[in-house]
């Protein structure tokens, strides 16, 4: 069989993958902290063999750091990151790490995620409110008074920029290396009444999404195209004897 049918179903199984991740970003482009799903291909192209004959790859997937938009709520607990940091919360899967500041407070006084996990402090311990304190103030640090009373502070972590990604329900992650808490609140910081939208362009994503379509339809044209030229020739010498 010709090599360009083998080409051709290559690049559709590349464009299929990238479709999904493009349908899956424009699906979230409203969800709270949401980080988008991007494909590199330079790790792949600086590996291209010296064959007659290159297929295409699926590049490799990341999740987006890019921050997304603010919006006020004027919630005292809801809680937006300014910078670079995460917060953390304890899940089933350990310590997971998300940009949805979309907090509440538990009748006991315990900090919860909107899935219902524990939102944790710089040392990793769930955080505790005092259930009678009435509405929390948040600082720029994450500290946390009611009153006049300190009751704690929302832990702000620093994740390697070479770590890996493994995404967690839609707004969290779990990155293969351990985080930090952020000590510098000069550059980072926590913004109360405030939270964070998706990085999402949808109209970027949408653009993506009618390009790969359309390249996807050439390919299977030229699929269509190469089987007809494989059967004419078949036809016109015959088939080959074993």
């Amino acid at each position: 069989m010709q090599s360009s049918i083998y080409v051709g179903l290559s690049s559709q199984l590349a464009l299929e993958r990238r479709m999904e991740t493009l349908a899956r970003n424009v699906a979230n482009m409203n969800t709270t902290g949401y980080r988008a799903e991007e494909v590199k291909f330079s790790t792949f192209l600086s590996k291209k063999g010296a064959d007659a004959v290159n297929f295409a790859t699926e590049g490799e997937s990341f999740i987006s750091r890019t921050q997304g938009g603010m919006d006020k709520t004027g919630n005292p607990l809801d809680v937006a990151v300014e910078g670079d940091g995460w917060f953390a919360i304890n899940t089933p899967a350990g310590t997971v790490y998300t940009r949805d500041g979309r907090f509440s407070m538990s009748a006991q006084g315990q900090l919860m995620s909107t899935a219902g996990h524990p939102v944790l402090d710089a040392g990793g311990a769930p955080m505790q409110l005092d259930p009678e304190g009435g509405p929390p103030t948040i600082a720029r640090d994450g500290m946390i008074w009611q009153g006049t009373q300190q009751v704690g502070a929302i832990g702000l972590f620093s994740v390697d920029p070479a770590a890996k990604l493994q995404r967690y329900d839609n707004s969290g992650i779990i990155p293969d290396r351990a985080a930090t808490p952020i000590l510098d609140f000069i550059n980072n910081g926590v913004r109360q009444g405030y939270v964070e939208g998706s990085n999402v362009n949808p109209i970027r994503e949408m653009t993506k999404l009618i390009m790969v379509t359309r390249t996807f339809e050439s390919a299977a044209n030229a699929i269509d195209k190469g089987e007809k030229s494989v059967d004419s020739a078949i036809r016109t010498l015959g088939e080959p004897t074993s």
